[in-house]
């Protein structure tokens, strides 16, 4: 019994798990995302994407005028999040710096990357970064999907984990941007009355 259809490779497989969610789920729910909603705090000390200068977190790292906020340790518990930061998180954490490692792109941390001043430039990074990712992923054998991906915490996994891994924590962080979206809507905006 097989598990595929011959044509299909490994990559394809893995690769559909997060094409499929980024076809019918990211795009869709990303669309018009506005500034507002982008920089919204919705709750108090919030961690995000500030103007140089302008951030009182513990680290700020940043190449250009915006800085992401992070504390290492982080507290706990953690503060919460804005939409900007998770962005920020998924295009920098979860696909540049493995893009960088696996599929040539140029090195980048969260200290060296330059961040979205704007919504709309934050969502072309990370249509950007998920291309790379995605190229690189279809180009990988079958063989490739099983040799150690020699990356920290993965050392001797296969890349195939590490593709999965990827794949959760993508589908998990734009979920939440979703429903941030949602909770914004539905707190912020004001219904036209009838």
């Amino acid at each position: 019994m097989t598990l595929h259809k011959p044509e299909e490779s490994w990559s394809e497989l893995l690769l559909d798990q997060l094409e499929w969610h980024w076809k019918h789920q990211v795009r869709d729910r990303s669309a018009g995302l506005s500034d507002a909603e982008y920089f919204w705090e919705p709750a108090p000390d919030c961690w995000n994407i500030r103007r140089r200068g302008a951030s009182d977190a513990p680290v700020q790292g940043g190449a250009g005028e915006m800085v992401v906020e992070f504390a290492f340790p982080p507290p706990e518990p953690a503060p919460f999040t804005s939409i900007a930061w998770r962005l920020a998180h998924v295009v920098v954490g979860i696909f540049a710096m493995r893009n960088a490692s696996h599929f040539g792109r140029e090195a980048t941390d969260y200290h060296s990357f330059t961040y979205a001043a704007t919504a709309a430039e934050a969502l072309e990074q990370l249509e950007t970064e998920y291309a790379r990712w995605a190229a690189g992923v279809r180009s990988l054998s079958d063989a490739d999907l099983q040799r150690p991906c020699g990356e920290e915490g993965f050392e001797q996994e296969p890349m195939s984990k590490l593709v999965l891994h990827i794949h959760r924590e993508v589908i998990h962080h734009l979920a939440e941007v979703a429903l941030l979206r949602d909770i914004y809507l539905h707190t912020q905006k004001r219904w036209p009355t009838v």
